[in-house]
């Protein structure tokens, strides 16, 4: 298709506005709720510019980007406001089209006006295409936007030419992790550490962090156990011309262990204040005379008639709310609706401590004095106080601590006894890897014991890598023995992965003659000299069942794994033994 072509494409879309408009659902975690919808711009199928990237392509090219992106404006609210979609409505728009001659403020406003959409429930989601570098003006264009009403979105972020300066210069309300990043998560550490950093850049900025292009369930379940809160993707939703608008219909079952084997197994129960909580429908009156009469009442969850929480009500906010003249007059028969903050965090009551931390310190705008509801299967159930949450994570950080190895800051032998008897209690399914080093000792009396401990931290690193912090657990028994625990189906590949990282890391310990000879001499136990060959792992492996964790204890199945390590041991050089606990009931 020539150019020439393609521009009269382009002006025929641009004439007769055939464009469609589909949404993908956010969903947030947390309050188990589409926060809001993606519009996403299609051109007919039938069209030669049916691909968005040709479509926007030739119009950048034509100069006429910003008339391109206001014609899917007026489509995607047409739309929405057609459906009546709730939540938030997120719109694309290229910096480089603000920054265009032809772009006229006020146009996105007026579109709002007229399908009756309140600009507070807008969100501007900047996508970038091509470099920027005109920030100044790109700022006062967003100023603009932020002063009608508007939130601003930074897309993509970590994929694009001034992502990160484009963060710090705009401050944007939300930041959409690049989909780079968050395929195969559960399997790269490196990807995990940069999430992290996010996660602490968005607090430390007040944005709200949405994870998008999710596609595995692993993906989805170890971003929940990171914090990220706010999620979109094919796992979820596709891009629909009519999306789905139950959040609970979206959201796959997250397997029943969503407690990760390090962590601690107890729930919010200690936590619960089974508060009383008012309908929606109730007159602000009644719910001010409640506080009234109970001066050590901080909030009040507000319901639907399925006892379901839809707003929470803070004392302080309320009190701030009617100091303005008349209002308590006014608004006295009001229902509480009218004044309850729905940007309230709701949490299952079965979640670890330890992710209801995340959730809680990974929202802006959580305030240490006030409450957040706890539900059990969506439903109310009281209310937890955040300063109580983050007392017990402080405890359970010393006692963790406590019992960490001193070198390499793994899990001890403590939290290793705990993590096999959750396993057992849980009956999952799982792989117990026992891990020793070969040569170990000769290597450290050779050597120094100062590099034999560069090779247990260099160890700890590389077993630390090849675990999925959603399922999986890593534990430090003692000099050079190793605990690991897989829940994936994939545990060959990771220790065969394990296996290669540690044989390449460790020639980087060896003097160059004792790599070319392949072997290292020292002294053994008699003290006369040996030949030993060089460091490798020696893995033994028990396959856990769950038709067999009623039969097994902590220490049976820790005696187990000894018994594997030793059978594999006693094979030379990079050795697995295995065995299957099935096999030992028949």
């Amino acid at each position: 298709m020539t150019v020439t072509e393609q521009l009269s494409v382009l002006g025929l879309i641009l004439a007769h506005g055939d464009l469609h408009s589909l949404f993908q659902p956010i969903v947030s975690l947390s309050e188990r709720r589409i926060l809001g919808y993606e519009a996403l711009t299609r051109d007919p199928s039938n069209s030669p510019l049916h691909s968005p990237i040709n479509l926007f392509g030739v119009a950048r090219h034509a100069g006429r980007l910003s008339e391109l992106e206001l014609a899917c404006r007026k489509s995607a609210c047409r739309r929405f406001s057609e459906q009546q979609l709730d939540g938030k409505l997120f719109l694309n728009v290229s910096p480089e089209s603000l920054l265009e001659p032809s772009h006229q403020p006020g146009r996105t406003l007026q579109l709002l006006q007229n399908f009756g959409i309140a600009p507070s429930r807008v969100v501007i989601e900047l996508t970038e295409q091509s470099p920027t570098e005109d920030f100044a003006l790109l700022d006062t264009a967003l100023h603009h936007y932020r002063a009608m009403g508007f939130s601003i979105a930074l897309d993509d972020l970590g994929a694009g030419y001034s992502s990160l300066r484009l963060w710090s210069e705009l401050r944007p309300d939300y930041v959409k992790i690049d989909r780079h990043f968050i395929d195969g998560i559960h399997q790269d550490a490196v990807k995990r550490e940069f999430v992290d950093s996010i996660l602490k850049m968005a607090k430390a900025s007040r944005a709200q962090v949405i994870a998008e292009g999710i596609e595995l369930p692993e993906e989805l379940a170890v971003l929940a156990e990171m914090g990220v809160d706010l999620v979109q993707g094919y796992l979820l939703s596709r891009p629909l011309e009519q999306p789905v608008r139950e959040a609970r219909s979206l959201l796959p079952k997250l397997q029943a262990t969503s407690v990760p084997l390090s962590e601690e197994g107890s729930d919010l129960s200690a936590l619960l204040n089974e508060q009383p909580a008012v309908a929606q429908d109730q007159p602000i009156a009644e719910v001010l005379e409640a506080f009234r009469q109970q001066a050590n009442l901080n909030s009040l969850a507000v319901l639907n008639e399925q006892q379901q929480p839809v707003g929470i009500v803070h004392r302080h906010s309320l009190s701030e709310a009617l100091l303005k003249p008349f209002a308590t007059d006014l608004l006295a028969r009001k229902p509480i609706s009218r004044l309850m903050n729905t940007d309230f965090l709701a949490i299952e009551q079965g979640q670890s401590l330890q992710k209801a931390s995340r959730l809680l310190t990974s929202r802006a705008r959580q305030r240490m004095e006030e409450d957040f509801i706890i539900t059990q299967h969506g439903r109310y159930l009281g209310l937890g106080r955040v300063i109580d949450v983050l007392k017990l994570i402080t405890e359970l950080k010393i006692q963790q601590a406590r019992h960490a190895n001193p070198l390499t800051l793994l899990p001890g032998n403590v939290p290793i006894q705990l993590c096999l008897t959750r396993l057992l209690q849980q009956n999952r399914q799982a792989v117990i890897c026992y891990v020793d080093i070969d040569s170990f000792k000769p290597f450290n009396d050779l050597y120094g014991y100062a590099k034999g401990d560069e090779v247990l931290l260099c160890l700890a690193q590389c077993l630390s890598e090849r675990v999925d912090p959603a399922r999986d657990f890593v534990g430090h028994i003692g000099g050079d023995d190793f605990l690991l625990v897989l829940g994936s189906q994939d545990w060959r590949a990771r220790l065969n992965k394990l296996l290669e990282d540690f044989q390449g890391q460790c020639r980087h310990f060896y003097k160059a003659e004792h790599l070319e000879a392949g072997c290292i001499i020292a002294h053994n136990r008699q003290g006369q000299r040996q030949e030993y060959q060089l460091l490798s792992l020696s893995l033994g492996v028990v396959q856990l069942h769950p038709e067999s964790c009623p039969q097994l204890d902590a220490s049976q199945l820790a005696s187990l794994a000894s018994e594997a390590k030793r059978h594999a041991k006693a094979l030379p050089g990079y050795s697995l033994h295995i065995i299957d606990t099935q096999k030992l009931s028949a």
